[in-house]
């Protein structure tokens, strides 16, 4: 179901997912993805739906795949639907 609302507790959800990346970029949750790109690291956003302050979003399937630049700052590389192959859109000849 999309609208209004659903794009409210989306951008919600994504929030809570970023602030959580910045406040611990090494967390349970994150996987090192070093493979794509050095010091590139995963974190799901489902992982986040208890953190939003809005309802909760039942399947959400985004990615976020960033980078530590320093405590509490993360350089976001791709933001990718979890059915995209990372390895297509990150690392590859294209300036980063």
């Amino acid at each position: 179901m999309h609208g209004a609302q659903a794009r409210i507790r989306y951008r919600a959800l994504l929030t809570a997912a970023l602030r959580r990346i910045a406040a611990d970029p090494t967390g349970l949750s994150t996987v090192d993805r070093s493979e794509l790109l050095e010091g590139v690291r995963s974190f799901h956003i489902r992982h986040s739906r208890t953190e939003s302050r809005e309802a909760p979003v039942r399947d959400p399937v985004h990615v976020i795949y960033y980078r530590a630049v320093e405590p509490g700052l993360i350089e976001i590389v791709r933001v990718l639907h979890e059915r995209m192959e990372p390895s297509r859109h990150i690392g590859t000849d294209t300036k980063e």
